[in-house]
């Protein structure tokens, strides 16, 4: 994901921040907080930390719709924030820099680092819409076979690699993918035993030819 300061000094950083009233927000591990930040067209970065945007609908049934670290961004105009479905939890003590959508694209000047901001924020858009088309793809799959290896498919493609270190546990993946863990672990076991992948930990290896 690009970082959205790329290009742009500390120094610069810094002015930015402080042109456009920019808020910060620290928050303790396992917290719920968007209600601490639920407005209309709010952007947010991550700048330390980790969050999961999550969806907990009325049977309590949990869905990962996102998960960002360091410089990830999120915002009303990137997810479905406002409602009330949607909630943001912290797996880490995290800080969070908080901006008015409004105030970032209508702001005047004519400051390069401003502009390269700008820049910076519409690739962040455009990955995300990969990123969101790339996740319709595992959903619509009708088995949990087929999700999982699409997810493993996609992962593998974004490095090249057919080794892929999940970006977060067993139980986070199943919520990411919307199925049952218990039936999960069922799977990865028959794909381990048919000779599809190799799991140790995290670390998954692909092996079959198709990544």
């Amino acid at each position: 994901m690009t970082d959205p300061f790329k290009n742009i000094s500390p120094k610069n950083c810094e002015k930015l921040l402080y042109m456009l009233e920019v808020n910060r927000l620290t928050f303790p591990k396992n917290k719920l907080i968007l209600n601490n930040i639920r407005e209309k067209n709010i952007i947010g970065i991550v700048m330390s930390g980790v969050i999961q945007i999550i969806k907990i609908d009325y049977n309590g049934n949990r869905t990962i719709i996102e998960e960002l670290a360091e410089n990830g961004v999120f915002g009303t105009n990137f997810s479905p924030l406002l409602n009330i479905e949607y909630d943001i939890l912290t797996k880490e003590e995290t800080d969070i820099y908080i901006l008015d959508y409004e105030e970032v694209i209508s702001f005047q000047t004519d400051k390069e680092y401003y502009h390269q901001f700008i820049k910076n924020l519409l690739e962040i858009i455009n990955e995300k819409f990969i990123e969101k088309n790339q996740r319709i793809e595992i959903l619509t799959k009708k088995t949990i076979r087929n999700k999982l290896l699409e997810y493993f498919r996609i992962e593998s493609g974004k490095y090249g690699s057919r080794v892929i270190y999940l970006p977060f546990n067993f139980t986070d993946l199943a919520d990411y993918l919307a199925i049952d863990r218990c039936a999960m672990s069922r799977e990865l076991k028959y794909l381990k035993e048919e000779g599809f992948i190799e799991v140790k930990g995290k670390k998954i290896t692909l092996l079959y030819d198709k990544y």
